[in-house]
């Protein structure tokens, strides 16, 4: 392992702070205890660097010695390789940590994100495309993450980053109040955004955008 360096935005405004995706890796690193630092990149004014690290324009990317990684979801799957507090030990436990953290990405923040910039505009207006993603999170997803979180106090048995990125996609969700249906999912994020590198996470992202206000 090198020197880990967690590179963000140098700002954004207001409405995605406390949301923005380094979150995900500053708590998984605050989790394992993994010495790091930040650094900034131009939230406005994005460089042929930038793109060379993240083909996208977008953030965080991780550097780890001579590696750079993208996307949380992978990044999140390095830091797992790092440290068993992000994983668990067990064969059957690591597959589970991983299945999650995937269904975390493709099936949840999936039909949740559209429907999330519906929410950011606050455009209530009942259009078709706004019922198919109403009733596409709430009947296809979150009705059935109800059920397996009714279940079980983490997705692979221990804590894992699997919680930490399912945790983050049902947080955005019920911001704008789409958990109040499911006591369970509510309860989930309500005991991982408990855990202290969660909070110390969230604190940190906040004061470094309010920085450069």
């Amino acid at each position: 392992m090198g020197d880990l360096i967690l590179t963000t935005y140098d700002w954004v405004p207001p409405p995605p702070r406390g949301f923005v995706r380094d979150l995900r890796i500053r708590w998984a690193l605050e989790e394992a205890d993994l010495p790091y630092r930040v650094e900034s990149t131009p939230f406005r004014d994005r460089k042929a660097e930038h793109f060379a690290h993240q083909p996208f324009g977008q953030v965080p990317w991780l550097t780890d010695g001579d590696l750079s990684i993208f996307e949380s979801g992978a990044i999140l799957l390095h830091l797992g390789e790092l440290s068993d507090r992000l994983m668990p030990a067990d064969r059957r436990g690591r597959s589970e940590a991983k299945e999650w953290l995937f269904a975390a990405l493709a099936s949840v923040e999936a039909a949740s994100q559209p429907w999330s910039f519906f929410m950011f505009s606050g455009n209530t207006d009942e259009t078709p495309m706004r019922k198919f993603f109403d009733d596409f999170l709430h009947q296809h997803r979150l009705k059935h993450m109800e059920t397996v979180l009714a279940e079980r106090e983490w997705l692979a048995g221990s804590f894992s980053i699997a919680d930490i990125l399912m945790a983050d996609v049902l947080r955005l969700v019920d911001r704008f109040d789409g958990l109040a249906a499911y006591p369970a999912c509510r309860a989930y994020v309500a005991r991982a955004t408990a855990r202290p590198a969660f909070v110390k996470a969230h604190a940190d992202q906040m004061a470094h955008f309010a920085a450069a206000d």
